[in-house]
């Protein structure tokens, strides 16, 4: 197994223990929360933006923030992860969390950026000319088919994209109880 396919594999399980880890230095306010959360909801919106126009292996999606850089769903993870390290209030748990997030999605991100090269060629590779492999463009590339795709709700849907938004949520009940868990 690649170093690629063993991070693709495990980024969510390991993810779990990484999780309690992060908790059990936590050490959230709530202005903390409240801020973090601020943050986490642009990742979510990038996110859902994403997965509304995002249609795995049937076509090289080119439109809406894949205009702007080639993982959207990455970097609204990556905002959310910001979020989530505003909330958590505890250096060392940010630093776990972003640690994480910088080893296991750097290596992921070429991992996919090899398999749709593999599936698409060159239409890949003329992607790959003109628009960002993470953060994005200031204007969305002018590919064929850029302006063709729309936000589409059954599409989010289909790719279960609620299930972020339902996590990062649970996560902030978490942290408001630990929270009122260590008040005096």
């Amino acid at each position: 197994m690649s170093a690629g396919a063993f991070f693709a594999r495990w980024r969510v399980r390991l993810g779990y223990p990484l999780a309690i880890l992060v908790l059990v230095f936590a050490r959230p306010t709530p202005q903390s929360i409240l801020y973090g959360a601020l943050v986490g909801a642009i990742g979510l919106l990038v996110r859902a933006m994403a997965a509304g126009h995002l249609h795995k292996q049937l076509v090289l999606t080119v439109t809406g923030p894949y205009a702007y850089t080639r993982n959207p769903l990455y970097l609204g993870s990556a905002i959310l992860a910001l979020g989530v390290a505003i909330a958590i209030h505890s250096w060392i748990s940010a630093a776990i969390l972003l640690g994480y997030f910088a080893l296991f999605y750097s290596i992921v991100m070429r991992r996919e950026e090899n398999e749709l090269r593999s599936h698409h060629g060159a239409a890949f590779e003329a992607y790959v000319r003109v628009v960002p492999l993470f953060f994005p463009r200031f204007t969305p590339a002018n590919l064929p088919g850029s302006r063709e795709g729309a936000f589409s709700v059954p599409q989010y849907q289909k790719n279960r994209e609620y299930r972020s938004a339902i996590g990062f949520l649970l996560l902030l009940a978490v942290l408001l109880l630990i929270w009122r868990l260590r008040l005096p």
